[in-house]
């Protein structure tokens, strides 16, 4: 099984597929392309139609984008266990993975995810209320689950908001108690350090997520 993925230090849609995977220990080779170069292109078009990352290899399947890579990986070599097993629990992971996948725009454009650096930016209105509604999720998972993954248990909705701490991290956002509380949680992982260390070693420099200014 072949993982695509691009740089780790601003990649957010790899970071999901791959901290699944590697948190789940689901073996897979690992391909990493510069993003935003020639050859990221010609490498992704040998295999896809669309030349995006993350992208997954499994014999003759060929699986595109996060969510749909998550949920595969999940049915294929999880047995289900990368949702709640309560149905109500479930219905309410997938929504609120559903809301990350789509959503969060304006935050998404305005806060890059930039592992290496610290930064400071001027946010829109539409991007503090992003932010309110990521503190709001956050903080109303943890009264029910305190000082854990988002449904308790390690699972696809917590793979989706990841790439979030680490941006709420690089641009020094503060939030309510409850929402810091799971911040910490996620950031003390070992499978995610394990991404930011190799993270930190990369110099490739992507223009366009290079947002804010350095503090």
């Amino acid at each position: 099984m072949q993982l695509f993925i691009g740089n780790k230090n601003y990649s957010t849609w790899s970071l999901r597929a791959w901290y699944l995977m590697s948190k789940f220990n689901v073996l897979f080779d690992e391909t990493q392309l510069v993003l935003d170069t020639p050859d990221f292109y010609i490498a992704l078009q040998k295999y896809f139609t669309v030349q995006k990352v993350p992208a997954l290899i499994d014999g003759d399947l060929k699986v595109w984008d996060s969510l749909a890579i998550c949920e595969y990986i999940n049915d294929a070599y999880l047995s289900g266990a990368a949702w709640p097993k309560n149905i109500v629990k479930r219905a309410q992971a997938r929504s609120l993975s559903a809301e990350m996948h789509s959503g969060f725009m304006a935050l998404r454009n305005e806060m890059p995810m930039n592992i290496r650096a610290t930064r400071k930016v001027e946010l829109s209105a539409a991007a503090k209320q992003d932010i309110a509604r990521i503190d709001d999720i956050f903080a109303s998972q943890q009264e029910l689950y305190p000082n854990s993954w988002l449904f308790g248990e390690f699972s696809i909705t917590d793979a989706m908001y990841a790439p979030v701490v680490l941006r709420l991290k690089t641009y020094q956002i503060r939030l309510s108690p409850l929402a810091e509380q799971y911040c910490k949680s996620v950031m003390s992982c070992p499978v995610l350090q394990d991404w930011i260390a190799q993270a930190l070693t990369e110099t490739d420099i992507v223009e366009c997520d290079e947002a804010g200014v350095e503090v």
